[in-house]
């Protein structure tokens, strides 16, 4: 069964060809990092417009990277939210007419949920139940996946994201977009325990990170207003210690209270090294395996709609021409 995917939620713009769920024949992307990053971040209309200079070019490559023609794909899935919605559009509106005209089946997908496929990709063993960590620059959730591939929400960001406050924190420090790596890079040099950032609800399972990116700015305008001197590299590795210490507890706790013993992380934020060794550790101490994709499979990527795409098409969920792109999609209906 070969699917062919289809990714532009956001400024990626990304085509794969994946084998029965799991075995990725190409995977290519399309950045668009140096077009925002004179802008310190995504501008929406630019990305539509470089979405759609790249779609079709991303989608050949791919197939030829795959050694594999338009006819031999069985099915096309493709990110209809959630997103920027005039991203959406363009990956949406290309998967629709590369379906009609081939009549192959088209295959919506949610893009919380293909990151949590990521995880499936290659020769991974692992299988529900499992608790699912999805952290990026748009998105913090955390998932039960269960036995029948259900997804339940355990708790979500009630404002900024954890890759958006890397962004945010990046950006006042006066380092290069996007914040994420930049921010990884200088926390290496510092000291993560020199400041003492906030760590928000740490009686629930939701997450808040936006009180931790003004405690941050208070930080640096106070020092920079008393003329004071400070380490950049001091605050970039408080700041990260102080999201991967929420990250980890919230994970690690839901794992326990709910005596599921597999955890796997997602999303762009789950490549941070930082975050993969505070994982690593506290699964250790609790007998938790942990699971986690390849870096070029945690960032938006084509390979891990298909892989959702295959799944949600042999529990027969096949999607009609009318689907639409939904920037504010939140229900996870399984695989």
């Amino acid at each position: 069964m070969l699917i062919l995917g289809i990714e532009t939620s956001c400024d990626e713009t990304a085509a794969a060809v994946v084998r029965d769920g799991q075995f990725v024949l190409s995977n290519v992307i399309a950045s668009q990092i140096n077009v925002h990053m004179e802008y310190g971040g995504v501008v929406p209309e630019i990305a539509s417009r470089k979405h759609i200079e790249n779609i079709g070019r991303a989608v050949d490559a791919a197939l030829r990277e795959a050694d594999t023609r338009k006819h031999q794909i069985d099915a096309i899935a493709v990110t209809n939210g959630p997103g920027l919605v005039g991203a959406l559009l363009v990956g949406l509106s290309y998967a629709k007419a590369f379906s009609f005209a081939l009549n192959k089946p088209l295959i919506g997908v949610n893009h919380i949920e293909g990151h949590i496929c990521a995880n499936l990709l290659g020769n991974s063993p692992i299988s529900p139940p499992f608790i699912c960590l999805v952290v990026s620059g748009g998105h913090t959730h955390l998932l039960c996946v269960l036995d029948n591939w259900k997804m339940e929400v355990l708790g979500r960001t009630r404002d900024d994201a954890a890759g958006e406050a890397y962004d945010k924190t990046a950006r006042a420090l006066g380092l290069p977009y996007p914040g994420g790596p930049s921010i990884e890079l200088l926390a290496k040099e510092g000291n993560p325990c020199a400041i003492m950032f906030p760590r928000a609800l740490s009686d629930d399972r939701g997450f808040s990170f936006s009180g931790l990116k003004s405690a941050v700015l208070n930080y640096l305008n106070k020092q920079r207003m008393a003329g004071a001197a400070f380490s950049k590299a001091d605050v970039a590795a408080s700041f990260q210690k102080a999201v991967v210490d929420v990250l980890t507890d919230k994970a690690l706790s839901a794992c326990l209270a709910l005596n599921i013993n597999t955890l796997a992380l997602a999303g762009g934020v789950s490549s941070n090294s930082a975050l993969r060794e505070s994982m690593r550790l506290a699964c250790e101490k609790n007998n938790i395996a942990l699971f986690a994709p390849p870096p070029v499979f945690c960032t938006d990527n084509a390979a891990m709609i298909a892989s959702c795409g295959y799944f949600r098409w042999k529990q027969g969920k096949i999607s009609s021409l009318d689907l639409n792109a939904n920037p504010d999609i939140g229900d996870f209906n399984g695989m």
